[in-house]
């Protein structure tokens, strides 16, 4: 009809069904190479999510999420604690008994395990643990301007109470009522033992400052089951540190009372 012999016309259809094929093939080979290099980029992925995740759970030192802690009733029979002493500047109780140890000038200014000391007192990261000391069922103080080198010491209700000095530790403490104030300029854990290194005194499982005994760390009415230089110090903590025995219930302090 248009002029074109009809073998004319088949051959080109043949071609162009043959070309057509051709294209399919390779767009099927195109698309199960794109497929192969996803799946491999997939588990390198996954492989680098995988050790990603072993290296945060692998590093680093135990946080407050990881501490381990056991009943009070695992201690037995307590004795009763002793009656509070008269509340200090920062409305705390101020026990009526001699410090555990007095400041020491060996930390006077250096870093202390990674803390400075400032020449203001840092509140970027602000809170407030308290701690109690028994060395053989007698309370022990836990004196004023420790983490504060050459303190100004001022008279302040029922005791001392520091309020300046040559610089400030992150941990510090300004009266004798056993409040540890913790001011950093970084968010981080601080442990017990972060602050006795600032104190100047040793601590561990058989000692604290000069008493020697078996130590039993009580946290918020928990005891604390691994080295006592590890707990955690946090907000609105009620800490009391034993040294040897009797052991004594658990004080707590008035928090909504203190403004702290």
């Amino acid at each position: 009809m248009n002029g074109v012999p009809v073998s004319g016309r088949s051959s080109r259809e043949s071609r162009r069904r043959a070309i057509e094929q051709a294209r399919q093939r390779e767009a099927r080979r195109g698309r199960r190479r794109r497929l192969a290099a996803w799946g491999g980029a997939a588990l390198v992925l996954a492989g680098a999510g995988a050790g990603v995740g072993l290296a945060v759970s692998g590093g680093g030192t135990a946080s407050a999420a990881s501490a381990s802690y056991a009943a009070l009733s695992t201690l037995g029979d307590l004795t009763a604690s002793p009656a509070p002493g008269p509340l200090g500047a920062e409305k705390v109780p101020v026990p009526g008994a001699p410090a555990l140890a007095g400041t020491s000038p060996a930390t006077a200014g250096q870093a202390i395990n990674g803390i400075s000391c400032e020449t203001s007192e840092q509140t970027l990261f602000h809170v407030h643990t308290h701690l109690t000391i028994f060395v053989n069922g007698q309370q022990r103080q836990v004196p004023a301007a420790i983490g504060i080198p050459r303190a100004v010491l001022a008279r302040a209700g029922t005791g001392a109470f520091a309020g300046s000095g040559a610089c400030f530790y992150w941990l510090h403490t300004h009266a004798a009522d056993g409040v540890i104030h913790i001011e950093s300029p970084v968010k981080r854990t601080f442990t017990l033992g972060d602050f006795f290194a600032e104190w100047g005194q040793p601590l561990g499982p058989g000692q604290v400052g000069p008493a020697h005994g078996k130590v039993t760390v009580i946290a918020n009415g928990r005891v604390f089951t691994g080295n006592p230089r590890d707990v955690p110090l946090g907000s609105r903590e009620n800490l009391q540190v034993e040294v040897g025995t009797p052991l004594v219930a658990p004080e707590t302090i008035d928090w909504s009372i203190t403004g702290l």
